[in-house]
């Protein structure tokens, strides 16, 4: 069973109790730490400060970092997820020890949110329910946060066909902002992703009194390929991103060029007319065609025959 209870409002707390076994599973869920939060910390657990202070809401890591304390590790990792249709790095700080773990995070990690109300109203679907090993309950969280990754490339995976069929319906502007949003979602998703594998590698050499080092490895070991998936698919839709960009580039160059080919060629059609509109509107006294009853239509026929001649020209050039 799951003894469930609230603390504060921004901290709860699941026992997770199998009859079965002796040990009890305590996971703590803070969210949006702030200083009654950490101040809840120091007075229930010999964390060291520096710690602490790390997993505070206002202290961002940049990257994945693992810390071996006095009896526990401290763990921090970062996984993508949506903010306003961009994606951003989230953190979630972990203190893992003998009988509790305490995650630390603000709120916008959605799977971990779902994981915890799960753990609360059905413990034993949990394999830590099993076990009761916070290093087994780790993994379990470890590996919602790696699945919820695939549904952010399953969404980048629905754009990019998107932006496919706007380039090949003619639609070469409208791609343009897809593409960038997509470039900037992947290469942001990379950044979050890109120590990932170190970090879980370094788990696989956790030990426990409840679960044997070799069944240990063989979860996180399974991490790891989440991993290696998730990185490969990454590589994949950045190579098909690139590929769509330089096509879209490819068709607006071409279509930019015939836009500036017709526009040269009216110019130079249009440029002998005004040539000999500009001859025939000088004040000189003696002009051809000037007095004669026909002289207007006898310099619009000339008109007409260098433009035609132009044309002949381009044609016979294949300009167009």
């Amino acid at each position: 069973m799951a003894n469930y209870k609230k603390i504060s409002d921004r901290i709860e707390e699941i026992m997770i109790d199998n009859p079965r076994t002796a040990p009890t599973l305590k996971w703590v869920n803070i969210v949006n730490a702030g200083k009654n939060e950490i101040d809840y910390l120091r007075k229930n657990y010999d964390f060291d400060l520096a710690h602490l202070k790390a997993a505070a809401a206002s202290v961002s890591f940049q990257r994945p970092q693992i810390f071996r304390g006095t009896g526990y590790l401290f763990l921090v990792m970062h996984f993508p997820t949506f903010q306003d249709d961009k994606i951003i790095s989230g953190e979630v700080d972990f203190f893992v020890g003998h009988g509790f773990l305490i995650t630390v995070h603000n709120n916008n990690l959605k799977a971990l949110v779902d994981f915890f109300n799960l753990g609360k109203k059905s413990p034993n679907s949990l394999l830590a329910y099993s076990l009761e090993s916070s290093a087994i309950l780790l993994y379990e969280i470890l590996g919602h946060l790696l699945d919820s990754c695939y549904n952010l490339l399953d969404e980048n995976s629905i754009k990019i066909n998107e932006v496919e069929d706007l380039i090949f319906s003619s639609q070469q502007s409208e791609a343009v902002e897809m593409i960038l949003n997509l470039r900037r979602n992947i290469v942001n998703i990379r950044k979050v992703m890109q120590n990932h594998k170190n970090i879980l590698q370094t788990l696989m050499d956790m030990e426990s009194t409840l679960v044997e080092k070799i069944a240990i490895k063989k979860y996180y070991n399974s991490l790891v390929e989440h991993s290696k998936r998730i990185w490969e698919s990454l590589d994949n839709q950045k190579e098909l991103i690139e590929v769509l960009n330089n096509t879209n580039e490819s068709l607006l160059n071409d279509r930019m060029t015939d836009i500036m080919k017709t526009l040269t060629i009216f110019s130079v059609i249009v440029f002998p007319l005004t040539l000999l509109a500009a001859i025939f509107g000088m004040n000189a006294k003696y002009m051809p065609f000037v007095e004669h009853p026909m002289g207007f239509w006898m310099i619009l026929g000339i008109m007409l025959l260098c433009s035609f001649g132009m044309l002949l020209f381009f044609k016979h050039k294949r300009w167009i």
